[in-house]
């Protein structure tokens, strides 16, 4: 996901996205502990993702 469109996404679209992205990060890590994740890669991006959007987030609160 770029940052250029989680940017025109509002904090309410945002918000939803994060929680996707946290529930497939946590369903990443059982996989992996279960040893059933083949492309271990999408645990880095996922985890990127979800940064981004929390500093997206962060920076909206700091401008205000």
């Amino acid at each position: 996901m770029k940052t250029t469109e989680l940017r025109q996404k509002n904090d309410a679209d945002l918000e939803r996205e994060l929680i996707g992205l946290r529930r497939a990060q946590f369903s990443l890590r059982m996989q992996l502990a279960t040893q059933q994740l083949n492309n271990t890669s999408q645990l880095g991006k996922v985890r990127k993702d979800v940064a981004r959007i929390k500093t997206i987030k962060r920076e909206r609160v700091a401008a205000k």
